[in-house]
């Protein structure tokens, strides 16, 4: 068997975009904004918020091009710069990770939803999202990092600035509270 070396299919745009032209940019923002989007909206949990981290990171990405060195997909390269710009986002809204101590009474959890139909997947996936976003901001973006980004703790402590126990236990406890609020709303 013969191996076969991974070729970024995304190379040609990626260097007429280094060379600034216009339309490759274009063509690089419909391949990557909406994948963008969705991960930094898992993140800072804002649609407003989420769209100026999308604009703000491809503006970087096409300003930084000259650091992109291909030993990863340019997705990745993005979607790296995407997930920092939007903690950075968290941060400058003063992030606060939920203390170990802190114990949730639910006061104050929406009534819970009853479907129509319970098997409708799409009603289950619209509840699990709302209920991702009413996680506190610590839990939602250890959780989101962790479990939908792929990132391990160690990763992940790197990235928030965190130790690598304090990401375990933000994540265990985010399980245990998306748990509770999707049984509140009747998943």
């Amino acid at each position: 068997m013969e191996a076969v070396a991974y070729v970024d299919i995304n190379a040609p745009l990626v260097e007429r975009c280094r060379l600034g032209d216009r339309r490759a940019q274009a063509e690089i923002y419909k391949r990557y904004a909406k994948a963008m989007f969705n991960a930094s909206l898992r993140i800072t949990g804002d649609y407003a918020e989420a769209e100026d981290v999308l604009q703000e990171s491809f503006l970087s990405a096409f300003r930084e091009l000259h650091t992109y060195k291909g030993d990863s997909s340019f997705g990745s390269w993005l979607k790296r710069i995407v997930i920092n710009k939007s903690i950075n986002c968290l941060r400058n809204r003063r992030l606060q990770l939920v203390p170990l101590a802190e114990q949730h009474d639910g006061a104050g959890a929406d009534e819970p939803v009853t479907p129509g139909e319970a098997d409708d997947v799409q009603w289950r996936a619209d509840v699990l999202r709302r209920c991702i976003q009413d996680l506190p901001d610590g839990y939602r973006v250890v959780l989101t990092l962790y479990l939908l980004e792929g990132y391990d703790h160690g990763e992940i402590a790197t990235i928030m600035n965190i130790t690598e126990s304090t990401s375990k236990s933000q994540y265990s406890r985010a399980r245990k509270k998306l748990l509770e609020l999707a049984r509140q709303h009747g998943l």
